[in-house]
């Protein structure tokens, strides 16, 4: 049973991992999307955190993608006089999102969810093993 339980917690967390790398990936197609009036704000970063919870048929814990949330960090400001969005100094709001951050997070989020990959595979090797012996 234990081993089920291992793929079980492994998939949860390919679920949320595969999700986390979702918000980054909207996060990087929207760093440089400005707004298209003067007054309106651009793209606000999303954040993600994660959750526990017990499984009780399995009695494990297992991760899920908890509350996605906008970040509050300041917009950037790009000086852009001709650009329908600038305001009175002729700066434009820029969405508040660093991609290099954004691709360090994803790098991140790709070596957890190659883990708990890894982790299934492995798991799944051992069980077939087990049947190997257990036929011999």
């Amino acid at each position: 049973m234990d081993l089920i339980k291992s793929i079980a917690v492994a998939a949860s967390g390919l679920r949320s991992q595969s999700g986390r790398m979702r918000v980054i990936a909207e996060n990087i197609a929207n760093a440089d999307s400005a707004p298209d009036r003067a007054g309106v704000d651009p793209y606000r970063r999303k954040t993600v955190s994660f959750e526990r919870h017990l499984d009780r048929s399995l009695d494990a814990q297992l991760v899920s993608l908890g509350r996605i949330q906008r970040d509050q960090s300041a917009f950037r400001t790009k000086h852009e006089p001709g650009n329908p969005a600038a305001d009175a100094n002729g700066d434009v709001k820029m969405p508040n999102v660093n991609q290099l951050v954004e691709m360090v997070d994803m790098r991140e989020a790709q070596r957890s969810y190659e883990a708990n990959l890894n982790l299934i595979s492995s798991t799944r090797r051992m069980i077939q093993r087990t049947i190997d012996i257990l036929r011999a």
